[in-house]
């Protein structure tokens, strides 16, 4: 049934130049989080996906679009994009709405205006998780912490941190049913610093992006004498890392990141 669907949308709303009838940032973020396009398209309905949000400057996605809009970016090559929504402050963003004093992510975009006054009362609520789902990919994806749907329940954790945005570190945590798990990175002068902590009974991969793996230690330990890591491989630009449950910290000479603004993020 997928393959018929996905035949059909392509019939109907694809181009052979990747373009979308449906030229908008959701039309190209549910082709490319539903699968819905060739592999050969996928990369150009990224470019537009992209190209529409520095030709806009900000988002245009709703409810649907905005919980997979920065993830379909920084999946498909354009991670500086993403980092550029999140860190946006003019209208509509969601530090537009910190800037007007929300402590939690509202419904509307605009549900107070620049002014301080309100939308209407009949569809304004302040707790609205469909735009809040960009906390989703700042733990996933800022700080690095994922899991593996092949073995739920944090039973194995995917750390893959990918910093940028001019962020000098990142630290998310979360409580597993395994125990706590850790994945935080910071940039301490010439060196990138990986933060983890693998639950009891529970295993991490650790990917350490932009690494050498013989550049790479834990404290002052290479990985080959870390007690705790299973193996280590290198892997186009990346070290991975498997490791037992523990606590390690990688420290390896920092990569270039994008550093237009130095800022810091926890959660």
């Amino acid at each position: 049934m997928f393959e018929n669907i996905r035949a059909a949308f392509q019939r109907e709303y694809v181009t052979s130049t990747a373009r979308l009838t449906s030229n908008t940032q959701t039309a190209y973020v549910l082709a490319l989080d539903f699968d819905l396009l060739p592999d050969a398209m996928r990369a150009g309905a990224a470019q537009r996906l992209a190209d529409d949000v520095r030709r806009m400057g900000h988002l245009t996605t709703g409810f649907l679009g905005t919980p997979s809009l920065t993830r379909m970016l920084s999946e498909n090559g354009h991670l500086d994009d993403a980092y550029t929504l999140l860190l946006n402050d003019k209208y509509p963003s969601w530090l537009y709405e910190v800037k007007q004093g929300a402590t939690t992510i509202w419904e509307r975009w605009d549900g107070k205006k620049p002014d301080s006054t309100f939308e209407e009362a009949s569809m304004n609520s302040f707790n609205h998780y469909a735009y809040g789902a960009v906390g989703d990919w700042m733990y996933r994806v800022v700080a690095g912490l994922n899991s593996d749907a092949s073995q739920p329940g944090y039973k194995h954790i995917i750390v893959r941190p990918q910093p940028g945005g001019g962020f000098t570190y990142a630290t998310a945590t979360l409580m597993t049913p395994y125990g706590e798990a850790v994945s935080g990175w910071k940039i301490d002068e010439d060196r990138l610093r990986v933060t983890v902590r693998v639950p009891p009974n529970a295993h991490a991969t650790v990917n350490l992006p932009g690494a050498q793996l013989q550049d790479v230690h834990d404290g002052s330990s290479p990985l080959a004498s870390t007690a705790g890591v299973t193996r280590s491989t290198q892997f186009g630009d990346t070290v991975v890392v498997e490791v037992g449950s523990g606590n390690y910290e990688f420290a390896y000479p920092a990569p270039a990141v994008s550093a237009r603004v130095r800022r810091t993020a926890t959660k």
